[in-house]
């Protein structure tokens, strides 16, 4: 064993760090990660990129209080949408979100709704953070999508991602992506299986009271509820007005404006 491979300190198994953006991915990988890995210490981190709404972010405070993370940080990188002029339909408020109907054939393998570069910026904030922490694991959401794709969620990208991580000299983090090759039908049956309430994420690309039903995430969303066989709870809870410790329609979201105790902005000063 060379000299520089004797001086890595190990990270603690017992740990991990999870991307948590408040959608059915990265919700559905959370709660695996605490009850079906069962690990002790989790972290979860979300991020502030600029994106036109924060409906996602309310979601993802509420499933992190649920499930019992030692601390929920949100990283404000809000200056990336005016960074990336023109780069994303999600980002750039003068661009709006399509239709995935009327996309086509050539934009499904990298819509509009692709954001540049933006999962390799993300984990790699995320490799920072967790190596201060001693954590060895990452876990990120990136999913096979049934209709369309980006391609800083597929199997390539986590397998060299991982290799220059693993250049690390002292605590070699690495990404986990268990749902790569998953459909999300697969995701929603597990999730059942894990008990997590889908009442409280948000998928739509559109931040508005209620999902729009035809942008790519809707229509994705939609159709896996249906192949599960079950109805999608937030549709339910966002036509039900008023109810108590529920994501309703309304400026206040699903805290009435409120943010968690849990919930931590890192952010330059």
């Amino acid at each position: 064993m060379s000299g520089t491979e004797s001086e890595k300190r190990p990270a603690s198994p017992e740990s991990a760090v999870v991307l948590l953006s408040g959608g059915m991915d990265s919700t559905t990988l959370l709660h695996y990660v605490v009850r079906r890995l069962a690990v002790g210490k989790v972290y979860a981190l979300s991020f502030l990129y600029g994106q036109k709404h924060r409906r996602e972010l309310e979601a993802a405070a509420w499933q992190a209080r649920a499930a019992g993370v030692i601390a929920h940080d949100v990283v404000d990188m809000s200056f990336f949408g005016a960074l990336t002029p023109g780069g994303s339909t999600l980002t750039d408020q003068a661009l709006d979100v399509p239709r995935l109907a009327d996309l086509g054939a050539a934009q499904l393998s990298q819509p509009p709704t692709y954001v540049p570069n933006r999962n390799m910026i993300l984990l790699s904030l995320a490799a920072a953070y967790a190596e201060a922490r001693g954590v060895a694991d990452i876990y990120y959401g990136a999913q096979a999508q049934d209709r369309y794709g980006y391609w800083d969620c597929t199997a390539g990208f986590l397998d060299r991602i991982n290799a220059v991580l693993a250049l690390n000299r002292r605590i070699p983090v690495r990404v986990q992506a268990p749902f790569v090759a998953w459909r999300k039908a697969e995701e929603l049956r597990l999730g059942r299986d894990l008990g997590v309430d889908y009442a409280h994420t948000w998928t739509c690309y559109r931040g508005e009271s209620a999902p729009c039903g035809n942008c790519p995430a809707c229509v994705e969303r939609a159709a896996a509820f249906r192949e599960a066989g079950w109805p999608d709870p937030l549709l339910r809870v966002c036509f039900t007005k008023g109810r108590t410790g529920r994501i309703t329609a309304g400026p206040g979201g699903a805290y009435g404006g409120v943010v968690p105790e849990t919930e931590r902005t890192l952010s330059r000063t």
